[in-house]
């Protein structure tokens, strides 16, 4: 189960201890800081609401959980009901890997490469490094999202580090691009791993999906269009 972001996690935790455990809310406003003991909270109500938590997050305390403040425990009910995002990624390109890995990494054509980037702003170099920002097309609300990554290649090993220097939303993002030579092409993966922010409108679970389509989306874009160009490489 995964947590929802209709309320603060706080406020829940803390409407569960004053209903369930007898807590005095006045006296968790005034010190929010607090441990559970220091709010007077006793073995039998930190057995109730480690009852209730686990009830409804599938999570469990820690025994020493008289030692955590209530926004220590909504954290850890956050990080332990919504894992860090996972994603992977491939598709096989009918084309060689010399050609593959140039195509997908001249960054200030990714505009020509993908469907879903407006705007492509190179702001540094430095060896095999790039810093860059990237904006897409606005979506179904007008709005037109932006941030900066930097991404470094590593033309030995054909493979990619990212991440998002503008995390937004998220917590933290990293992407891993590597290539693998096939008998009827190149493949190239994308792997993901990442944690949204509690203020997110979506956690982990809902993004993993989120990402998950998309990449499929964007592979079969990148694979028809880099295909169609080996070709007509090959007829001129």
């Amino acid at each position: 189960m995964t947590v929802t972001h209709g309320q603060p996690l706080t406020t829940e935790i803390t409407d569960i201890l004053v209903t369930h455990c007898g807590l005095d809310a006045a006296a968790a406003a005034r010190a929010p800081a607090a441990t559970l003991e220091e709010l007077g909270m006793d073995s039998l109500a930190l057995l109730e609401l480690s009852a209730v938590v686990a009830d409804r997050w599938q999570v469990r305390l820690p025994e020493q959980a008289g030692q955590l403040s209530i926004a220590d425990v909504a954290d850890l009910v956050a990080r332990r009901a919504d894992p860090p995002g996972h994603t992977e990624n491939s598709i096989v390109i009918a084309a060689p890997l010399p050609l593959v890995w140039s195509t997908t990494n001249d960054v200030a054509r990714w505009t020509d490469l993908f469907t879903e980037y407006a705007v492509v702003e190179i702001l540094h170099r430095d060896g095999d490094t790039v810093r860059f920002r990237l904006t897409m097309h606005p979506d179904e609300n007008g709005t037109s999202w932006s941030w900066v990554s930097e991404r470094t290649v590593d033309p030995q090993t054909r493979q990619v580090r990212a991440r998002r220097v503008e995390t937004g939303p998220f917590e933290y993002m990293r992407i891993h691009w590597y290539y693998d030579t096939e008998p009827e092409g190149t493949r190239m993966t994308w792997v993901q791993d990442f944690a949204m922010k509690p203020t997110a409108p979506v956690d982990n679970a809902g993004m993993t999906e989120r990402i998950n389509a998309n990449s499929r989306v964007q592979l079969a874009v990148i694979k028809e269009r880099i295909e169609r160009a080996y070709e007509g490489g090959r007829d001129e």
